[in-house]
């Protein structure tokens, strides 16, 4: 199998996103209750729920492009649902980059960076 890292890869990815999108569903009054905290002070304070929807959407597409790909990856050796994956993953963390910089969460913007090293390196290795 030549194709490992990628998968290792799309599969550290999906567990990611099926967590963070479970999170965020099943605690979903916490996760506002939080959010509009952590937004107050920003031009994101009155669209939080709304904001929050769409970063659900986007991870639950991630979820199911990053694990089709595996699957993919690993019946034909195809590419293109993982590097989908991949892709959304990388629109994922800038748009929450977006908010932690908005926040001035610092701390916080750094750990999204460290998760957008592999979402790239995944978009260079499928593409």
């Amino acid at each position: 199998m030549n194709n490992t890292a990628s998968l290792l890869v799309l599969l550290f990815l999906a567990v990611t996103y099926v967590q963070s999108a479970y999170d965020k569903l099943f605690a979903w009054k916490e996760n506002v209750s939080w959010l509009q905290e952590h937004f107050a002070k920003t031009i994101l304070k009155n669209y939080v729920p709304y904001s929050l929807v769409i970063l659900v959407v986007f991870e639950l597409i991630t979820s199911v492009l990053t694990l089709a790909g595996c699957v993919e990856l690993l019946l034909t050796g195809g590419k293109a649902f993982g590097l989908y994956g991949a892709v959304f993953s990388c629109i994922c963390l800038l748009l929450m980059l977006v908010g932690q910089r908005l926040a001035k969460d610092y701390e916080g913007a750094k750990t999204i960076a460290i998760y957008y090293v592999p979402s790239v390196l995944a978009v260079w290795w499928l593409s």
